[in-house]
This record gives structure tokens, C-alpha cells and sequence, in this order.
């Protein structure tokens, strides 16, 4: 599962092969830091990010979470 810190919080992004099709779903998990350093605050579970939105492979549907997960960051800091 891909990851990236981005302004302090922990992004995790992937792409998952959807149960029964060819076809491929993108999926956002974001973690905050706490006051514990060894610990991270889940404060987005993992979900995928549209349920309407099909990809033909797990690069596209990588690209497409990582896309979402900027916009939910953005949301979360306003």
C-alpha cells in the first residue's frame, strides 16, 4: 500500500481489484499525528473514494486515490 506524509499526516492510497470484475476500485486512509509519537490518529478509515468510479488497472486506480486523497486533505484542514 503506498504511502506518503503530507503536511504531517500519514496518506495511504491503493488501488484494489473490485470482487467479480476486471475492473479496479481507489481506496483513502489518512492517519494524523498524537500526543503519543509512536501512535497515529485515525482520522479518515479507509473508504473508497467513489463508489460509481471504476479503473481499468491498480496504477489508475492509485493515481485516482492519491488525486482524492489531496482534496480530502484540503477539506480537512479548512
Amino acid at each position: 500500500m503506498p504511502a506518503k506524509i503530507i503536511d504531517g499526516f500519514e496518506v495511504e492510497f491503493t488501488g484494489e481489484l473490485l470482487e467479480g470484475t476486471e475492473h479496479w476500485g481507489a481506496y483513502v486512509s489518512i492517519f494524523a499525528p498524537s500526543a503519543n509519537p509512536m501512535h497515529m490518529t485515525h482520522i479518515y478509515p479507509k473508504r473508497r473514494v467513489s463508489a460509481d468510479l471504476t479503473l481499468p488497472d491498480q496504477q489508475s486506480a492509485e493515481a485516482e486515490a492519491e488525486r482524492a486523497a489531496a482534496i480530502i486533505l484540503k477539506e480537512l484542514r479548512s
